[in-house]
């Protein structure tokens, strides 16, 4: 009885979580390999370490080219999806010229937030509402 009792507590305290859920959607091989890349170049140059961002400019292009050229799966809003990919896609390649220029570190950061925050568009806001 004590089992039942403790079981029928713990399941209606965790009911408001349930709330708080992001819809879900397929998962994107694509997305978590970007991922992965800007988080290898963002998150230095946070702190002021642009060398990652340097060696891997060309490697983060190449990561968003890819992405854009993926199906996009259900639970994301096609039209908005594809044309945020593009502006992805655009500044990674004002990076890698920026990079190949030898520009400043305060320009690149200024270049990699953006294109972070381009990033942060497609997984927050490009997503379908729940129903």
């Amino acid at each position: 009885m004590k089992n039942i009792i403790y079981s029928a507590i713990v399941t209606l305290s965790l009911l408001p979580l349930a709330g708080f859920a992001q819809p879900t959607a397929t998962p994107w091989p694509e997305l978590k390999s970007f991922h992965a890349m800007i988080s290898a170049t963002f998150h230095p140059s946070e702190e002021g370490n642009f060398k990652p961002l340097r060696q891997k400019a060309d490697s983060l292009l190449i990561v968003a080219k890819l992405w854009q050229a993926s199906p996009i799966p259900e639970g994301y809003k096609i039209a908005l999806t594809k044309s945020t990919l593009i502006k992805l896609v655009m500044q990674c390649g004002l990076i890698k010229t920026s990079v190949k220029s030898k520009a400043s570190d305060a320009k690149l950061k200024m270049m990699i937030s953006e294109a972070h925050d381009i990033f942060h568009t497609i997984v927050e806001k490009c997503r379908e509402a729940e129903m």
